[in-house]
């Protein structure tokens, strides 16, 4: 059964980019909107699966996504107010969750925040509670453990972006055990805020469909006589709330996710 949601405003809108580095072209025209979604009764943030092969040109456009990098062209717009995206306005979560070593988490996020004296503070704690990681606040780093480092890393990225989140490979080295714990993680991440928008680069298919409601495919067009065309863009884009396969616990085990596994996988071999 289909959960009762409507589409209200765009909060990141991707609108013509187009990239080339050393007289290659590496993105070409890519573009998409992601909205928000209205739940009766519950707040409900987005969890947007960006898939691609390897080399497709994920990193160059997570970076332009994030404001770190310029495209040649095109325009990035973030928020209610669609304003154009500058650095820090989307948070960044990289592999290695990168946090400062000789602070502690709290200070981490402390020095991340936009806000002044208490109030910067006042926010720590209450993303520190929001994590779990409250008892932890006075360690370092070197003392967590991985599942905790992604933790503090995702709350000291909420500190200098309130609502928007870029999370490169979450899934990557993980066991079935952990890979669970960090998809149910980014999913009751996403019910805290109406505005959360959570967007995953990942290679690994299969954890994208268990936990996003929209996946995009990043690929390269073939001209009519089958060849690549430099620069990749969206190829496909998939509703997994129509297809009944969002907000659903263990929905893995369904007939239509592994129909849906399947076709994904067919596709992302033509990229």
């Amino acid at each position: 059964m289909t959960p009762v949601y409507e589409l209200a405003e765009t909060l990141l809108s991707v609108q013509g980019v187009n990239l080339a580095l050393g007289g290659k072209t590496i993105l070409r025209d890519v573009s998409f909107d992601i909205k928000d979604i209205k739940r009766p009764d519950m707040q409900q943030g987005q969890v947007v699966g960006l898939l691609g092969p390897s080399g497709i040109g994920k990193t160059q456009l997570f970076r332009i996504i994030s404001g770190l990098n310029e495209p040649d062209s095109g325009s990035v717009c973030v928020g209610v107010e669609q304003k154009p995206v500058a650095r820090g306005d989307v948070g960044v979560v990289a592999q290695n969750y990168p946090l400062f070593q000789h602070r502690t988490v709290l200070s981490n996020l402390v020095i991340a925040g936009r806000k002044d004296g208490d109030a910067n503070e006042q926010r720590a704690q209450s993303l520190l509670e929001q994590f779990g990681l409250t008892e932890h606040a006075a360690k370092f780093p070197a003392q967590l453990s991985g599942g905790q480092r992604q933790r503090a890393a995702i709350a000291q990225q909420f500190m200098c972006s309130e609502h928007f989140l870029l999370m490169d490979e979450p899934f990557s080295g993980l066991d079935y055990v952990a890979l669970k714990k960090v998809a149910a993680f980014i999913q009751d991440i996403a019910t805290h805020d109406d505005l959360a928008t959570i967007i995953l680069v990942t290679h690994d298919v299969a954890a994208a469909l268990a936990v996003c409601d929209t996946i995009l495919l990043l690929g390269r067009d073939r001209d009519e006589n089958g060849d690549v065309v430099p620069g990749a863009r969206i190829q496909e884009s998939y509703n997994l709330i129509d297809a009944g396969l969002a907000w659903h616990d263990e929905i893995e085990n369904s007939p239509q996710f592994f129909a849906t596994l399947n076709a994904i996988r067919t596709r992302f071999a033509t990229l």
